[in-house]
């Protein structure tokens, strides 16, 4: 099993490898986040100004990690998502992101 954190909602399946797939989602909070993250993770935050933002809130090093993700049965995603959606070609600075709101939701594969 991976941890991925993620700044998109999406979670990525590998369709070549599955044909279908079930995946949970809640919403969850800054602490079960860090508690689910404190056992290691693979950051797939592309975005500096988000990942500084995310090491910020949840108080460990969340490094910007610009990667393809497939997540596999029995993978969890802990995602950054912004309630709003930006303008096109719109990168915001962490001080900007700061001013938005987000959720934090969690995506477990079955």
């Amino acid at each position: 099993m991976v941890v991925y954190i993620l700044n998109t909602l999406i979670t990525p399946i590998d369709f070549d490898k599955v044909s279908e797939a079930i995946v949970k989602f809640r919403k969850i909070s800054i602490e079960e986040a860090k508690s689910i993250l404190s056992n290691g993770f693979v950051s797939a935050i592309g975005h500096e100004g988000t990942a500084n933002l995310l090491s910020r809130i949840l108080e460990i090093q969340i490094p910007s990690n610009r990667i393809t993700v497939f997540m596999k049965s029995g993978d969890k995603g802990v995602h950054f998502f912004l309630k709003q959606r930006l303008p096109e070609g719109v990168v915001l600075d962490e001080q900007q992101l700061s001013k938005l709101q987000f959720w934090l939701v969690l995506s477990e594969v079955e």
